[in-house]
């Protein structure tokens, strides 16, 4: 097992480095120059130029580029050039919020969308199935932004049930949290209504089902353990998209995250915070792949003897060969 992370972490290197490329040439064709942004519009030239001296754009984009790839090197994102505080210190003091909208919007969408899944597949073909299905499409196509809006109007405006925004209160993660875990709840129900069919239609549950087992106990006990694994690549792509997808979220809501923090630091062209908060989306997406990579040999034992080599694997030797 450890030599299996140790693999996957080698082979993220390149898809980080490539992040880092893309990300360090894209931003720099949005319209607009940091250091005018940061010296106002009331400044001379001579003000502007000196900023672009401190900050190191004047000097040629490859040249910029391999500073960028040397501090990336050393554990360095470099620093804001808003702020003027290293870019970590400031993605540390925003991340704790995005994390926890997140893990609240993650647990809603497993706990409904596994319930949902359930539902429609113990009755398929029956009005309740076809509800289902017919919520998770709009789930699934519902805007974002959109939805945020009229749950905001509906529940903050006119029932006074929860604060519109910010993170003042306990109660104030409610609202978010269901905007963001809306799409998830969609996937979910589709993937665990689909997956638990294909393994209600197998041999072993309908043993199960002429030994006189019940229902519920055909569903839970045998169907769902064996359902699981599709599940769990759905549950931690959405935690992947998740981390990034709050940033529409978090704009509607004021929620104090990253994505708060991505979009004013795209707004005043502060290059370096930019940077670093798509890198950390990329390093969380990679590590929670591999996290359920690593979960499926707990709920499978027939996958962690596949990922073993070949000469530690358990091979079963008749005591006695055939005539």
């Amino acid at each position: 097992m450890p030599r299996y992370i140790g693999r996957r972490l080698l082979l993220a290197i390149p898809t980080l480095f490539g992040v880092a490329t893309v990300v360090f040439f894209l931003i720099r064709l949005i319209p607009g120059d940091p250091a005018q942004v940061i010296a106002g519009e009331q400044a001379t030239p001579e003000q502007v130029a000196h900023i672009r001296e401190i900050l190191g754009l004047n000097l040629p984009v490859w040249e910029q580029y391999l500073r960028f790839l040397g501090n990336l090197l050393h554990g360095s994102m470099g620093t804001s050039t808003v702020t003027g505080d290293p870019v970590l210190m400031d993605v540390a003091q925003h991340l704790p919020n995005t994390l926890e909208l997140t893990v609240v919007a993650l647990a809603i969408g497993i706990v409904v969308g596994v319930i949902l899944g359930l539902i429609a597949a113990s009755n398929q073909g029956k009005p309740i199935d076809v509800i289902v299905s017919a919520v998770s499409v709009a789930g699934m196509s519902v805007p974002t932004y959109w939805l945020g809006l009229n749950l905001i109007v509906l529940f903050a405006v006119q029932l006074h049930w929860f604060p519109p925004s910010g993170n003042d209160t306990p109660s104030s993660i409610v609202l978010p949290a269901v905007t963001l875990a809306t799409l998830s709840i969609a996937v979910i129900a589709r993937m665990t209504r689909s997956s638990l069919l294909e393994v209600l239609s197998q041999d072993f549950v309908r043993t199960a089902r002429a030994k006189g087992a019940s229902p519920l106990r055909v569903i839970l006990r045998h169907a769902l353990p064996n359902a699981i694994p599709p599940i769990l690549t759905v549950i931690g792509v959405q935690f992947g998209l998740m981390l990034g997808g709050a940033v529409l979220t978090e704009s509607v809501f004021t929620w104090p995250g990253m994505g708060s923090l991505l979009i004013n630091s795209i707004s005043a062209r502060d290059f370096p915070v930019v940077q670093g908060c798509v890198l950390l989306f990329s390093v969380g997406f990679i590590i929670v792949n591999i996290a359920v990579d690593l979960l499926y040999s707990v709920v499978d034992p027939r996958i962690a003897i596949s990922t073993r080599p070949l000469h530690k694997r358990a091979v079963r030797v008749p005591a006695r060969l055939p005539a």
